[in-house]
């Protein structure tokens, strides 16, 4: 009889413990995190132009800038065309120096508060040949 008793305790107590393990995994999974996407500066061919031109994205996600053809490049964010009209949010998403070398690396990363809507930016020392962009936060 306690042979059976302390069999049960023992099968009592590993259901507890498996139990006990699968509720954590339940209780601490992390939630979902912020993507990183990446962004060409000067597309494959050599043409001016970002690569891709648009991409939607959610606030607190990041964008790797990468310099990819035709250099010098830059990543400024027009203050005019971004959905708050804030310069100073405008500034802090943009990289004005420019980027001479093949593969080198920027990062912009939305704020986690970022306005949904859609942000314009653009190459300075290529704007006037069209080398503009837009960056849509999805709300």
């Amino acid at each position: 009889m306690k042979l059976i008793a302390a069999s049960w305790r023992r099968l009592a107590l590993s259901v507890l413990t498996v139990l006990l393990v699968v509720s954590s995994f339940a209780v601490f999974t992390p939630t979902a995190s912020a993507e990183t996407y990446q962004i060409k500066l000067g597309s494959d061919k050599g043409l001016l132009q970002f690569q891709p031109t648009k991409l939607i994205v959610k606030a607190g996600d990041s964008i790797e800038w990468v310099n990819n053809k035709v250099p010098p490049h830059n990543v400024v964010f027009d203050s005019v065309k971004n959905p708050t009209k804030d310069a100073d949010l405008a500034k802090s998403l943009s990289h004005g120096k420019l980027l001479l070398n093949p593969g080198q690396k920027v990062i912009t990363t939305f704020p986690a508060d970022a306005p949904a809507g859609t942000y314009v930016y653009y190459c300075q020392p290529h704007r006037g040949a069209g080398m503009v962009g837009k960056i849509v936060v999805d709300g």
